[in-house]
């Protein structure tokens, strides 16, 4: 009988020790239901404030969640202390301070992609819309979100790249302006005036429609004397979408075909000379076999 009576009388004691904790854990019950209502009106509150900035919409979801959650940090703290009163700030604190560092340790790679999402979201630099190239990766960006970036590559498919990756390599946005400069070559022939091709191409360059002449000027400058022509290097502004650059590639090159065949000036094939050390004899009497 005498482990019965030991049982029994461990259960009394933690009978006792519950009654004896109901007021503290009812208190503690009612600091978590007013913790719910200051959480949902902060919430509240701070959506509505964070809406009447430019903050990206990302970006003011991310400050509501995290109001809320200091607001339930603060408010599970105090009802610990109220529910068990041996536990005291400077411990919690403490035991929160390892956790971190265990989770962080744990987590690294989806807190490192947390980190570097707020850092994106609070800069301008990259907005949706934007054509990105990072990494071997180019496209439109359909989204920002705290731990990834959406980019919708040009054949459609969309790639899911973690924002560590953006913020840690090179990111080139080529719609951070609206205009774009763009260049080719084009080669004439050296029997032909250089400075005549030159006003040619220019002029037939500036008369495109997708070329922008109000504030950019069109450049043209003879590069190199290459195998069989002389080269112009070709520059004007565009549209700085990879859409608008093929279009206006398209029309220039055209354009400064059409212009330069009327001109009478030649675009060379390439041209190769053959040098043999002893003479060639050519028959003329001999006939091609069948």
């Amino acid at each position: 009988m005498e482990p019965m009576s030991i049982l029994v009388e461990q259960v009394m004691e933690i009978a006792r020790g519950t009654i004896a904790l109901l007021p503290q854990l009812l208190i503690s019950c009612v600091v978590l239901l007013l913790t719910y209502g200051f959480a949902k009106l902060a919430k509240h509150i701070a959506k509505s404030l964070l809406k009447r900035t430019y903050l990206r919409p990302s970006l003011v979801e991310l400050l509501v969640l995290f109001t809320s959650l200091a607001i339930w940090l603060l408010g599970i703290m105090i009802a610990a202390i109220i529910a068990f009163p041996e536990l005291t700030p400077t411990k919690m604190l403490a035991g929160l301070g390892i956790g971190s560092v265990a989770i962080g340790f744990a987590f690294k790679d989806i807190f490192e992609n947390f980190l570097a999402g707020i850092i994106i979201l609070v800069r301008r630099e990259m907005r949706i819309g934007d054509f990105v190239a990072c990494e071997g990766y180019e496209g439109t960006v359909e989204a920002i979100l705290v731990r990834e970036t959406h980019i919708r590559e040009t054949d459609g498919e969309l790639v899911i790249l973690p924002n560590s990756m953006l913020f840690k390599n090179p990111l080139i946005i080529r719609t951070a302006l609206e205009q774009r400069r763009t260049t080719i070559f084009c080669g004439v022939g050296y029997g032909e005036n250089v400075d005549e091709a030159r006003s040619v191409i220019k002029t037939a360059v500036a008369s495109c429609k997708t070329v922008i002449t109000e504030s950019r000027p069109v450049q043209v400058f003879a590069n190199e004397f290459a195998d069989s022509s002389i080269n112009f290097e070709v520059s004007w502004w565009t549209g700085s979408r990879p859409l608008d650059i093929r279009e206006s590639r398209d029309e220039v090159i055209a354009a400064i075909k059409s212009a330069l065949d009327n001109a009478g000036i030649e675009i060379p094939f390439p041209h190769r000379t053959l040098t043999f050390n002893d003479p060639v004899r050519i028959d003329a009497n001999r006939s091609s076999p069948d």
